[in-house]
């Protein structure tokens, strides 16, 4: 009798256990909201499709806004004595840097270049960065180098004055901190292209649209590691400070900030690698230099073309890169003065001689013209790789797979589900990831694309986005899986990831028109290639972070490497798995829109149309629901520290 009433016992106390779990109780209430207001939407708007009703048409409004901008940017006090002054002074500082490099000539650039590199860096990164500045000359293309040069330098210096001191307004305020946050948090995740739009609509195209499109785009990186160093201080050296009677003012000069220098420099390496990308992609708005050379490359599938202008962004953003954190690394060291004192002398000196031998410019002569070679090799693809591969097909013919079977269809479901079961299905997952704040957030901002009228494009966008994320995902789990297992694998994969990270977003468009065409799957191909080094590291790193003692005492019991991995080191690791979901998402999100410009149609075509024609009132309710979308993605894969540890 007693064995029959504990057998009958046990369904009854595991069953409520199971019902009691957060995310069971979380669903149920969402089941019991969508039973009364799924009837009610279904009888008022029946067919599935976003609601006409609910649709503001922004159209008629954004185009007369822009025609008062065009019509009164002459004569508006707002634009005559602001704007007006903020763009000419943006235009003569460049064109100042400019004139100054320009008037250095290639001999003193490269040189200066070298000596920074030497004394940040060390001889091996000063080698490297010399080689890079004469690879640019070799390539034909030291005048557009120049000019993306000097953008990025007064970019880049706007960009760190601006975010350092909302940095240390917000390192030292809690209250400038709370306020600052969700601010940034939305900066972070927003695709570049949507910066171009607004700047574009008050300071029209050109230099000036560019250069404060790149500064809103790369200073946040900077204001959030300012704050961050400043409020991470060591308290016991700042109590210390405060003891010997020191004022406010001196605890920040001598302690704050000598304190946070290291997080000072690795913003001021991200600020840079984020402003030589968007100057990069500002020049569909007028930035000139290599971004425009690529721009036009693509324009007119000149694959040769693209990639001579794309080598040099190459070269500068790993030097950029390698300069600033190594300078980083070796922040503290004794270093004499002599040395530094010689070098500048011979960097003037060369500098003062290619002048007088009239050597300013790069010589005709020693430019290597890679584009017709290039464009061969293209051809030669083309006819090979591209169709012409027996029994598995080519790469046309994997495209098409792709799309026909993968695409269309995920397109085409997403499009085809009712309105309202795409809110329901993004509240459940922001919900049971996050918080109801979470969930409330990404279903207002999928609510606001349907309510600009973006609602199929932006679920084409969103199509792409979850294939290409798939895609990454399953890549980059496997290769930071192996690469956490194999340190030798690790030390291999480690430079090629190196260089992949520090590419900016434009280039990743040119091997895959190479090598795809353009279409959609190209876009697709170029966000998992841009993604996927992030999706690697983070995986790599949070699966090498797990504690070792947890893992000795799996072995001790004799599990396998298989069942270490699977039952011990990837839920200890979750917090860092779902990081570098959030990361692929949002990084893959920001190449599926610039692949508008290779054919990816849907909001970045939209944009990329606004810019072009000068439709700003399309182009802007395109970026305003590439922001929702950017929040929603973000905001459905973005756990809660509270979330987090309860999974855990």
């Amino acid at each position: 009798m007693v064995a029959v009433t504990t057998s009958t016992s046990v369904p009854r106390t595991v069953l409520p256990r199971r019902l009691r779990h957060p995310a069971v109780g979380k669903l149920l209430l969402l089941a019991v909201v969508a039973a009364v207001l799924v009837p009610l939407a279904d009888a008022r708007w029946g067919d599935g499709s976003w609601p006409h009703a609910l649709t503001v048409d922004l159209t008629g409004p954004l185009g007369r806004a822009g025609d008062w901008i065009i019509d009164n940017r002459d004569s508006h006090p707002l634009f005559l004595y602001f704007f007006g002054y903020v763009s000419n002074a943006v235009v003569l500082s460049v064109r100042a840097v400019y004139l100054l490099l320009l008037a250095a000539g290639w001999a003193g650039v490269t040189a200066v270049a070298a000596l920074v590199a030497w004394r940040a860096a060390g001889v091996r990164t000063a080698v490297g960065t010399g080689v890079a500045f004469l690879a640019c000359g070799l390539l034909g293309m030291w005048v557009p180098t120049m000019q993306t040069l000097a953008v990025m330098v007064v970019a880049v210096l706007a960009s760190v004055v601006l975010g350092a001191l909302l940095g240390l307004a917000a390192g030292l305020s809690d209250r400038t901190h709370r306020a600052l946050r969700p601010v940034l948090d939305t900066m972070q995740v927003l695709p570049a292209f949507a910066y171009l739009l607004p700047v574009v609509l008050v300071f029209g195209i050109g230099v000036p649209a560019a250069v404060l499109a790149t500064v809103v785009y790369a200073a946040p990186p900077m204001a959030r590691l300012t704050a961050l160093g400043l409020r991470d201080a060591d308290e016991g050296v700042l109590e210390a400070v405060a003891s010997l009677g020191a004022t406010a003012r001196q605890r920040l000069l001598t302690a704050r900030l000598p304190l946070a220098r290291k997080e000072l420099l690795l913003g001021l390496n991200q600020t840079i690698m984020m402003a030589l990308s968007m100057a990069v992609i500002a020049s569909v708005i007028g930035a000139g230099g290599l971004g425009d050379r690529v721009y036009q490359a693509l324009a007119s599938v000149d694959v040769g073309a693209a990639l001579a202008a794309g080598i040099p962004i190459v070269l500068l953003a790993v030097v950029l890169d390698r300069v600033t954190a190594a300078a980083g690394e070796r922040l503290g060291e004794a270093r004499t003065s002599t040395p530094w004192v010689y070098a500048a002398i011979t960097a003037v000196t060369v500098a003062v001689a290619g002048r007088l031998v009239g050597r300013l410019d790069w010589p005709d002569a020693w430019v290597v013209h890679i584009a017709e070679p290039v464009n061969r090799v293209v051809d030669w693809m083309t006819g090979h790789l591209y169709s012409g591969v027996p029994y598995i097909g080519g790469t046309a013919d994997w495209a098409g797979r792709f799309t026909t079977w993968v695409l269309d269809p995920l397109r085409d479901g997403l499009q085809w589900l009712p309105w309202w079961a795409v809110l329901l299905t993004v509240a459940a997952l922001a919900w049971l990831i996050g918080t109801w704040r979470t969930a409330l957030t990404a279903v207002l901002a999928m609510g606001a694309i349907g309510v600009l009228g973006a609602w199929k494009p932006s679920l084409d966008t969103l199509s792409q986005v979850l294939a290409a994320v798939a895609v990454t995902l399953v890549l980059g789990f496997a290769t930071g899986i192996a690469a956490a297992r194999s340190e030798r694998f690790e030390r291999l994969l480690r430079p090629v990831l190196d260089v992949f990270q520090t590419m900016p977003q434009f280039v990743y468009l040119i091997p895959v028109v190479a090598l795809f065409g353009v279409g959609r799957a190209p876009a697709v191909a170029a966000a998992v290639v841009y993604a996927l080094p992030a999706v690697v590291r983070i995986t790599t790193q949070g699966l090498r972070a797990v504690d070792p003692a947890a893992l000795e005492a799996a072995r001790s019991l004799g599990a396998t490497p298989a069942q270490q991995l699977r039952q011990v080191q990837i839920p200890l690791a979750r917090p860092a798995l779902l990081l570098a979901v959030n990361q692929g998402v949002v990084l893959v999100l920001a190449v599926v829109i610039i692949g508008g410009l290779v054919g990816g149609g849907a909001l970045g075509y939209d944009v990329v149309f606004g810019l072009a024609q000068g439709d700003l009132a399309t182009g802007l309710v395109a970026g305003a629901a590439i922001v929702c979308l950017g929040l929603m993605l973000d905001r459905v894969t973005q756990p809660t520290r509270r979330s987090v540890k309860k999974g855990a």
